[in-house]
C-alpha cells in the first residue's frame, strides 16, 4: 500500500518540494547562527544563497526520484535543463506573489487560507511545468507531424499519429478574409492570390467577409467580385470584430477545406499552396510557424514581436506542444474540424487561439510548415494588445479546462490510422 501510494508522480514532488524546504531552512540557520552572518546585507546574502542552493538540491531530487532516467548529458543538465526550471521555480513564485496572493486578498480573503492556496497552486505551476517542459525527454530526430493530444487515451499508443487511412479528398480549398477598412490593400491582396493558386491549379474560392468597414471596403469587393471568377463577399452579420467576421465566413464557405487569410497581404501567396498541398496528404490541420528553420518575418514592430514570443511560449508550456505560432490567424483546416470544434466563441483575435488549441484537444491530426509573415503596407492594423490580454487567457484557460477535466467528452471519434508511407514522407522532405 505505502509502495503504491509512493508511485504516485504529484506526491512524490511534494514530498521532494518539503525535503528541499527543510534543507534551505538549515541552509539559512547554518549561515546566520553558526557563520554569523547575522547584519542585513550577510542575511539577504544568506538568504539568496539558500535559495539557489535548495532550488539545485530540489531539481536533483526530482530528477532522480519523480523524473527518473531521461537525458543525463552533462551539457543538457546545465545548458537546458536547470535553467528551464529556474524559469519554472520563478513562475511559481511570481503567480503567487503577484497574482494569487493580491487577487485572494482583494477578495478579503483570510491571510492564512490565502498563502494555503498560493502555495497549493504556485506548487502545482511549478509541476506541471517541470513536468511538461523541464524533465520531459528531448527527441534527437526532429519531426514535423504531430501526435494529437487528445487522442492518447482512446490510442495508448506513445507513438506519433501519421495519417488518416481515410479521409475526405479537397476538391475545393476556401479561403476566409476578414475585412475592415482594407480598401487600400485588399485588392491587390486578392489579386496576389489568385495569379498563385491559379498558376498552380488549386482549386479555389475567395470568401470576403466585410466586418461592417467604414471607408469603401465594400465598392472595392463589388468591383472586385464582378470582374474575378472565384470570389464572393458577404457582410458580416455579427457584431464588429474580428472573431465575429471569421466566424461568419466559417458558416458560408462552400470548400472541402478552409484557410484563414489576413486581408493586408502579410501571408504568402505560396504557403497557401503549402497548405493544400499538406491537405491533401490527409492531415486535418496545417499550422505555419514563422519561427521555426525557413520561417521568416519581415518589419515585424518589436514590442508586438516580444509580446507575440512570451504569448506562444505560455501556450506551448501550459499545453505541452511543441507548435510555436499559435496565435497566428493564417491556418487551414479540414470542413470536418470546423465541424468538430463549433460552437466558437471568441469574438475578437482570440479566436486566432481558439481554433487550432480546441483542434488539438479534441484530438484532430495536424502538421507544423514554415511560413513567410510580412507586416502590412497600407491600412492600420487592429490589433490591440493591452485591450486583448484577458480575452486571450479566457480562451486559453477555457480550452486547457476543457482537456484536463471533461474526461474526453469532446474528442473527435477516432477512426483507422497508419503511417505514412515512405514515398509521401520523401515528397514532404
Amino acid at each position: 500500500m505505502i509502495k503504491k501510494i509512493f508511485s504516485y508522480k504529484l506526491l512524490k514532488f511534494l514530498i521532494g518540494g518539503g525535503v528541499a524546504a527543510l534543507f534551505n531552512l538549515y541552509l539559512i540557520f547554518a549561515m546566520i547562527e553558526q557563520l554569523g552572518w547575522n547584519d542585513p546585507f550577510l542575511r539577504n546574502l544568506a538568504n539568496a544563497i539558500a535559495i539557489e542552493l535548495s532550488l539545485i538540491f530540489s531539481f536533483f531530487i526530482y530528477r532522480t526520484w519523480v523524473w527518473s532516467g531521461g537525458n543525463w548529458n552533462i551539457k543538457d543538465v546545465l545548458m537546458r535543463q536547470i535553467p528551464l526550471y529556474h524559469v519554472s521555480a520563478g513562475s511559481a513564485v511570481i503567480l503567487r506573489v503577484f497574482v494569487v496572493f493580491p487577487a485572494l486578498d482583494w477578495l478579503k480573503v483570510d491571510y492564512r487560507l490565502n498563502t494555503l492556496i498560493g502555495v497549493l497552486l504556485s506548487a502545482f505551476l511549478n509541476y506541471f511545468i517541470s513536468d511538461r517542459l523541464v524533465f520531459k525527454n528531448q527527441s534527437s530526430k526532429s519531426q514535423d507531424i504531430f501526435y494529437p493530444e487528445g487522442l492518447e487515451p482512446s490510442l495508448h499508443k506513445k507513438e506519433y499519429l501519421k495519417h488518416r487511412e481515410e479521409y475526405q479528398s479537397i476538391e475545393l480549398l476556401s479561403l476566409v478574409i476578414p475585412a475592415y477598412n482594407e480598401e487600400e490593400g485588399l485588392e491587390s491582396t486578392i489579386q496576389n492570390i489568385t495569379h498563385t493558386l491559379e498558376r498552380e491549379k488549386v482549386p479555389y474560392e475567395i470568401l470576403v467577409i466585410n466586418d461592417n468597414s467604414k471607408d469603401n471596403t465594400e465598392l472595392v469587393l463589388q468591383r472586385i467580385c464582378n470582374n474575378t471568377l472565384g470570389v464572393r463577399y458577404i457582410n458580416n452579420y455579427y457584431p464588429n470584430g474580428f472573431g465575429f467576421a471569421v466566424r461568419c465566413g466559417l458558416e458560408n464557405f462552400e470548400g472541402d477545406a478552409v484557410a484563414i487569410v489576413m486581408a493586408d497581404s502579410s501571408d504568402s501567396p505560396e504557403d497557401i499552396v503549402h497548405y493544400y498541398r499538406k491537405l491533401k496528404d490527409g492531415y486535418e490541420c496545417v499550422f505555419g510557424s514563422r519561427f521555426i528553420k525557413g520561417g521568416k518575418v519581415f518589419d515585424y514592430p518589436t514590442h508586438k514581436l516580444i509580446v507575440n514570443r512570451l504569448a506562444n511560449l505560455f501556450i506551448k508550456v501550459l499545453f505541452g506542444l511543441k507548435f510555436n505560432d499559435t496565435t497566428n490567424a493564417f491556418k487551414a483546416y479540414r470542413r470536418e474540424v470546423i465541424e468538430g470544434i463549433s460552437p466558437l466563441i471568441s469574438h475578437h483575435f482570440n479566436l486566432t487561439v481558439e481554433i487550432p488549441l480546441k483542434s488539438i484537444a479534441r484530438g484532430y491530426s495536424y502538421t507544423v510548415v514554415p511560413i513567410t509573415w510580412t507586416n502590412r503596407k497600407t491600412g492600420i492594423s487592429k490589433l490591440r494588445i493591452r485591450e486583448m490580454g484577458s480575452r486571450y487567457l479566457f480562451i486559453v484557460l477555457s480550452i486547457l479546462l476543457e482537456k484536463f477535466l471533461s474526461r474526453g467528452d469532446y474528442i473527435r471519434k477516432h477512426t483507422r490510422v497508419k503511417s505514412l508511407i515512405k514515398s509521401s514522407q520523401n515528397h514532404e522532405n
